[in-house]
């Protein structure tokens, strides 16, 4: 007599598939990942218009370097954390979100700290919602020409933050979009955790 087929048990006597991802699980993630990118947001916005910034001479070429690298280590911190992430597309979000808004946040107090330490340097004075909203309008190359930039040294800032938003949209996109590949296979090569261990060899030559 033939042997049967294993039949596949179905219902509730089904045990549940480890690799099949749970939506309860990408639902709280991908709250989680909008959350932490708006508390962000918010924080950087926040502390823009709360801390205190005024001109220091020499000191601000200083100053505003180490904000250069300090967005290039955020960065790569969060290049970092998408690769390790179990949700690696919705850590590139937070990332761009922590990436972004520090460049902006940091060209804009720049301009700010310029105009107050040099009056003249843009055809208007600007207070900060002045030097935020100059900032967004050439990072969007938008460009409206309401504000411009009148010294040599404001042009040569925001030269620089065009040279960076370029590398910024271009370069970063594409490392965000290798660490969300690289995530992604990391998971399909890592069984979950919940996942029974396959039989050794051993254990299938001896048998049950």
């Amino acid at each position: 007599m033939a042997a049967q087929s294993p039949q596949t048990p179905s219902g509730e006597n089904a045990d549940p598939d480890p690799w099949v991802p749970h939506l309860g699980s990408a639902r709280r993630g991908a709250l989680v990942a909008v959350a932490r990118a708006a508390v962000i947001v918010v924080a950087l916005v926040t502390g823009y218009y709360v801390l205190p910034l005024s001109a220091q001479g020499a000191g601000d070429v200083l100053f505003f370097a180490i904000g250069l690298v300090l967005v290039l280590l955020v960065f790569l911190w969060e290049v970092r954390n998408i690769v390790r992430s179990p949700y690696p597309r919705l850590k590139a979000i937070e990332a761009l979100a922590a990436t972004i808004v520090l460049f902006l946040v940091l060209f804009s107090g720049g301009y700010f700290v310029l105009e107050d330490s040099t009056p003249g340097s843009f055809n208007e004075p600007l207070t900060r919602t002045d030097a935020l909203y100059f900032t967004l309008t050439t990072f969007s190359t938008v460009g409206y020409g309401d504000i411009v930039a009148g010294s040599q040294t404001a042009r040569v800032l925001v030269t620089l933050q065009m040279v960076c938003g370029l590398l910024l949209v271009g370069g970063a996109a594409r490392v965000l979009t290798g660490a969300v590949q690289a995530g992604l296979r990391q998971q399909h090569r890592t069984p979950p955790p919940d996942a029974d261990p396959p039989p050794s060899t051993t254990d299938q030559e001896m048998g049950p």
